[in-house]
């Protein structure tokens, strides 16, 4: 009777310790987390999500954002926590402002940016700074000054910067050998941009350019030749042809297209990218599945980064419930805080410039080749830190 007593107490104070913590999450005031994006963003047009280039977006990553939320109700409740969504949509960029206006109004804390690289770098340069400034995530741009000489304080990256990825490539074309190069590059400000950072990176991890061209898609019969596929890759001596072709309509016409057996990489062929719904690693399937089944369409990187931005709040959340924004910023900048990305390794951010260290897969139309950094690259504290510009190169000069 003795041994029945006391289980019943036992049950009594259990059922007790429950039903306190739910009171307690119940009457928590919930968190919110705000994703703000574009209506006319061209990125989301419906022709350019029919094309579907390698490693552009497939749809609005809000619903990546909602899969994590989902994902973290239990989590959440258990540390007494609540977090909701709200999606805010500005009619164009001279919109941004009312939006910014009316989160900061509703004291909104976390608010993930999906916007393109100009509009994202004008709103990081005016960002609010100071304890009741909101944590901002960039869930969708590669831009490297929004790392750099635009970097904000209170600005945070999920989505790799574009020398993440030109490092990643290198690195996987060094690990294979093939390091003499054929550079095939476009003519907008983008490409430019994607140059530039893919000759940092062969010089960093010797890849040798033979030649680089300047690719050109023109109805001029004039300038017929600057797009022909056999013409620009006529020159023997090379291992590869990397193509930087930020719209993806030439890229796409490039593999099987050379005048001499050579893989493709970059923009098409074999690309870097945050995220691949083929990585069969690390719980990556049935991330992958949670979100096709949601958003009926397979999982961008663009998407993993919004759901990693969410996971990155929950966490924070969820290690110290009592923090404040400021405080919660403080942590996350710190590299004290760490989330499952799916990859492999714990993730954090980089105090000096905000990104989230994280590896970059090589993936193609099929599955994925391989994932940086690759086995024999080296760094004196965090391997992860030789994708991207490391501490000593940063010219961020805003950090925490």
């Amino acid at each position: 009777m003795e041994t029945k007593s006391c289980a019943i107490r036992s049950l009594a104070r259990a059922a007790v310790g429950l039903w306190l913590c739910a009171c307690q999450w119940a009457g928590a005031a919930p968190w919110t987390v705000a994703v703000v994006g574009l209506e006319d963003d061209a990125r989301y047009q419906v022709r350019q999500l029919e094309h579907g280039y390698p490693d552009h977006p497939t749809g609005r990553p809000a619903d990546a954002a909602r899969v994590a939320l989902d994902e973290s109700e239990a989590e959440l409740e258990t540390s007494g926590q609540r977090l909701q969504l709200k999606v805010f949509m500005a009619s164009n960029a001279a919109d941004l402002p009312r939006v910014m206006a009316q989160l900061k109004a509703a004291k909104v804390g976390h608010v993930l940016l999906d916007l393109p690289d100009a509009d994202l770098q004008q709103l990081a340069s005016s960002a609010a700074t100071g304890p009741d400034a909101p944590i901002l995530f960039n869930i969708g741009s590669a831009a490297d000054a929004l790392r750099g000489t635009a970097c904000a304080p209170s600005l945070l990256h999920t989505y790799p910067s574009r020398q993440m990825l030109s490092d990643a490539l290198v690195q996987y074309l060094a690990a294979r050998s093939w390091t003499q190069a054929l550079l095939l590059y476009g003519q907008q400000p983008q490409d430019k941009l994607q140059l530039d950072a893919f000759l940092r990176s062969a010089k960093r991890y010797g890849l040798k350019i033979n030649k680089t061209v300047q690719f050109k898609l023109s109805g001029d019969p004039r300038e017929r030749d600057l797009s022909n596929t056999r013409l620009l890759t006529n020159d023997k001596g090379y291992d590869v042809v990397v193509v930087l072709d930020s719209e993806g309509e030439f890229a796409r016409a490039l593999p099987y297209t050379t005048q001499w057996p050579r893989p493709v990489v970059g923009s098409n062929g074999l690309t870097a990218m945050a995220w691949h719904p083929q990585w069969e690693r690390n719980g990556g399937p049935q991330l992958s599945r949670r979100f096709t089944r949601f958003a009926h369409r397979p999982m961008a990187a663009q998407d993993w980064a919004a759901w990693t931005a969410v996971k990155s709040i929950v966490a924070v959340l969820t290690e110290q419930p009592k923090a404040t924004v400021a405080e919660q910023l403080k942590l996350l900048r710190s590299g004290q805080v760490f989330v499952d990305g799916y990859k492999g390794p714990r993730l954090s951010f980089r105090p000096w410039d905000g990104q989230l260290r994280q590896p970059i897969f090589l993936g193609h139309a099929d599955g994925v080749a391989g994932s940086a950094p690759f086995d024999g690259v080296l760094h004196p504290t965090e391997v992860l830190d030789t994708l991207g510009v490391d501490q000593k190169e940063s010219t961020c000069k805003k950090q925490q």
